[in-house]
């Protein structure tokens, strides 16, 4: 399997949390963001950009989730990378904030790359944060 940074990744290297698409949650997304940052030795700041851009990106998916739905997050962890890809089921014409809004800024400006889609009925936003630090 190869994910988004291109480095080939196994299945120990993959955590996948589920929880209810309801702000109240998202300190667990936020929390398991920033122990897997850690893990990898990202600097202090790096992981607090992190955490603030999976933030981020969860608000921007429960403004468009479906009623009772739940967050997907899937964490893919190589040597020097982190993927975090949030998934949540959509109302019908539910559409994510254009790429020139400031929601987008945020996450371009905290991310090493940041990106969309939304078909069948979800919408999925995607994050690669790059170690800026040596080890």
């Amino acid at each position: 399997m190869t994910q988004l940074t291109g480095q080939p990744t196994t299945d120990d290297d993959i955590v996948h949390l589920t929880v209810p698409a309801d702000g109240g949650y998202l300190s667990v997304l936020r929390t398991a963001t920033a122990g897997l940052a850690a893990r990898l030795q990202f600097a202090l700041d790096e992981i607090e950009d992190l955490r603030i851009a999976v933030d981020e990106a969860c608000a921007m998916l429960l403004a468009i989730a479906a009623r009772d739905a739940e967050l997907d997050c899937r964490f893919s962890v190589t040597e020097d990378a982190l993927t975090v890809e949030v998934t949540v089921p959509t109302m019908p014409g539910a559409r994510l904030p254009a790429e020139s809004s400031f929601a987008w800024k945020v996450l371009t400006a905290l991310t090493t790359s940041a990106g969309a889609r939304a078909a069948d009925g979800r919408a999925t936003i995607s994050l690669l944060t790059r170690r800026a630090s040596g080890w």
